[in-house]
């Protein structure tokens, strides 16, 4: 049964007749009465009683009314929540963040995004950019913060991209530099993140390269401890610049990573060729923004 086949059956209990619900709709005559008989030929029961020239409702009619009335009430309000979806002023967006760097590149877009859109719920799941790849896939986040390389299954929009920095203690023999390589760490102990960080994968592809594989002394998923780590002398560790310029309190130095091919380039990926909902193409618009630049053609 069709919703615009119970309008019309309710448009001639409301006016009265045939003629009237045909004007209220904008339609003619016989495409109402067309409308009303193929309701009675779906439900094998007259609903209205046509006596002349005026039609009353049956009681099969009556029932058939009221129904119809929750029925078209509830199709309003469908259309009014898409418009709403539409609009921005409900909705919910899954988003997936690493640790690494969320804070300084997401958390402003936060603020703005909640005030932009207080409707939108945020359902935010935090882990590693590997992780992140995983719940992708399975549906669970609708957007991922992610470093590249990512999935081919994915499609990804950039977000920023940092040269990375090592982090060496105190007495180091590389501690004067501007600039070093990792093949002038090679000897040191490699502090690194825990499994499932994709920065991990970025320091040893490039070992690689090298051809050498680097002790690792230690693995966690707190920034600041890792800092503390290198202060106390157990290795050496890397971060992207934009962090390790702000963390500046632990006795540790700083030096600019010269190799090729380890650039920290963080991205916001989604499921290739999925349906973005409006709050999360929403918040691509808003990285973009931030970022200076202009929305896709």
């Amino acid at each position: 049964m069709e919703l615009r086949t119970l309008r019309a059956f309710v448009e001639v209990v409301r006016q009265g007749g045939f003629s009237a619900a045909a004007k209220a709709l904008n339609a003619t005559q016989p495409t109402i009465s067309k409308a009303v008989k193929q309701i009675e030929d779906e439900l094998g029961v007259a609903v209205l009683d046509r006596i002349g020239h005026r039609s009353e409702i049956t009681a099969a009619g009556e029932i058939v009314y009221r129904r119809a009335l929750a029925m078209l009430a509830l199709r309003d309000d469908l259309m009014a929540e898409l418009d709403e979806l539409r609009g921005l002023k409900r909705g919910v967006l899954r988003l997936g963040l690493p640790p690494v760097g969320s804070s300084l590149l997401f958390a402003p877009l936060f603020a703005i995004y909640r005030k932009r859109y207080p409707g939108i719920d945020i359902r935010l799941i935090e882990q590693g950019s590997k992780r992140l790849e995983e719940l992708l896939a399975t549906g669970e986040v609708e957007l991922a913060a992610s470093l590249l390389p990512v999935s081919e299954d994915l499609d990804w929009q950039d977000v920023r991209r940092e040269p990375l920095m090592a982090l060496l203690p105190d007495g180091h023999a590389g501690a004067g530099r501007d600039t070093i390589d990792l093949v002038s760490l090679k000897a040191s102990p490699f502090i690194l993140f825990e499994t499932g960080f994709a920065l991990n994968q970025v320091i040893l592809d490039a070992c690689g390269r090298h051809g050498f594989a680097p002790k690792v002394a230690a693995r966690s998923a707190q920034i600041d401890f890792i800092i503390e780590l290198v202060a106390a002398g157990l290795g050496v560790a890397f971060l992207p610049r934009l962090i390790a310029e702000q963390r500046t309190t632990s006795p540790v130095h700083r030096i600019l990573l010269d190799e090729p091919g380890t650039d920290w380039r963080m991205a916001l990926a989604w499921r290739r060729g999925s349906f973005l909902s409006p709050a999360a193409r929403a918040w691509l618009a808003l990285a973009r923004e931030a970022k200076g630049e202009a929305p896709p053609i």
